[in-house]
């Protein structure tokens, strides 16, 4: 049997060389602005105008003077640390910036921004030889208290003079690859492909010269990883009238995850759809009617209380915003090595954009 043709992809290799680009960018939680500017660049070309808030926060806007407003947003900043102390014998220690995991962090290799610059420097962590000897045979498990870097000096003195300072933020060095089977592994996925793929949407209907009949407002929030904070700040200044926001979700195929508590959800079978309070139905409704139509592949999974998303910042921010989660399946998240496949972040932009084209100022959202 002759093997099913693979449809052409709407991506470009220009496309493709952005996103690693984009990956390989550091852009902190509270340090997005080298990362926004980077975004901003590519955007332009495909909006009318655009914006920054005082946070960094960037928006590009199409069709700015309607007064019907949607939003399709993504969160820009990725998890970090901050340099918290150095010692006299010139080791680093850290506090986290986001909820970056410190069990990975033993011999990782970092980069600190100082104030001269970009310094070096490795997770320093003890020979197996010695953490067994001098713990009664048993195992040291790194904690962020035990955890330090080590850029090369030997005092305190060596490390100022390389411009490190309390505050300095860090960053893993490990960045964008291409894995076999069309998957890709990065720092930060999480979330700058989603960032890369609402850009993405905008180019798309730029080059296919579609004419929205509402402002579109491509929006990529800084802050999201230490609590939804610039969703929370923009949302406020556009106050749209509906909202889809496209962020990460766990791979559940991996082992050590618990399908019964975090439901069934792989890479490559498309973009995962979440039922949730915040999530509005009918919007929700339109999302999966889209799909259907267009025979884009989801996922479908829950949320509790919250979607732990910038989704709940827009949802119940002003009088109430519909808004609707789309998020692409990643495995191994708030790693340096997070993977996802080339068939979701394709087909979370179609959805995307062809539920765009199916809105108006004048589709009902009301649940009366």
């Amino acid at each position: 049997m002759a093997k099913a043709k693979k449809n052409k992809s709407i991506l470009s290799e220009q496309s493709y060389s952005f996103l690693k680009n984009y990956i390989n960018n550091p852009s902190p939680v509270g340090f997005e602005t080298s990362g926004q500017k980077m975004w901003l660049e590519y955007l332009k070309p495909f909006v009318d105008s655009h914006f920054t808030d005082p946070y960094g926060t960037a928006v590009g806007v199409i069709n700015p003077t309607a007064t019907f407003k949607v939003v399709i947003e993504a969160h820009a900043d990725e998890i970090s640390w901050f340099v918290n102390y150095i010692s006299p014998e010139g080791l680093i220690y850290l506090k986290r910036n986001g909820g970056v995991d410190h069990q990975i962090a033993p011999s990782m290799r970092v980069l600190i921004h100082g104030k001269k610059g970009m310094v070096k420097a490795v997770f320093g962590w003890p020979a197996i030889h010695t953490r067994m000897s001098n713990n009664d045979g048993k195992e040291t498990a790194p904690k962020v208290d035990n955890l330090f870097l080590d850029c090369g000096a030997r005092n305190k003195k060596e490390v100022e003079e390389l411009g490190v300072h309390i505050g300095s933020v860090v960053t893993y060095e490990e960045g964008y690859e291409e894995l076999a089977y069309d998957y890709l592994i990065g720092r930060a996925f999480d979330n700058r492909v989603g960032g890369f793929m609402i850009a993405e949407v905008a180019r798309l209907l730029k080059q296919n010269k579609k004419k929205l009949p509402f402002g579109l407002y491509v929006v990529n929030a800084v802050q999201e990883e230490i609590g939804l904070r610039g969703a929370e700040m923009i949302a406020r200044r556009i106050k749209p009238d509906i909202a889809i926001i496209t962020d990460v979700t766990h791979d559940t195929s991996t082992p050590m995850i618990s399908k019964i508590i975090e439901g069934e959800c792989a890479c490559g079978k498309g973009p995962s759809l979440a039922f949730g309070p915040a999530v509005h139905n009918k919007l929700l409704d339109i999302v999966q009617s889209t799909a259907t139509k267009n025979k884009i592949p989801v996922q479908l999974r829950t949320v509790s209380r919250s979607t732990g998303t910038d989704t709940d910042s827009f949802a119940y921010a002003n009088d109430g915003c519909p808004s609707v989660l789309i998020s692409i399946p990643l495995r191994y998240m708030h790693t340096t090595v997070e993977m996802l496949h080339k068939d979701d972040i394709e087909n979370t932009i179609k959805l995307i954009y062809e539920t765009l084209l199916t809105l108006t100022p004048k589709t009902n959202l009301s649940y009366f």
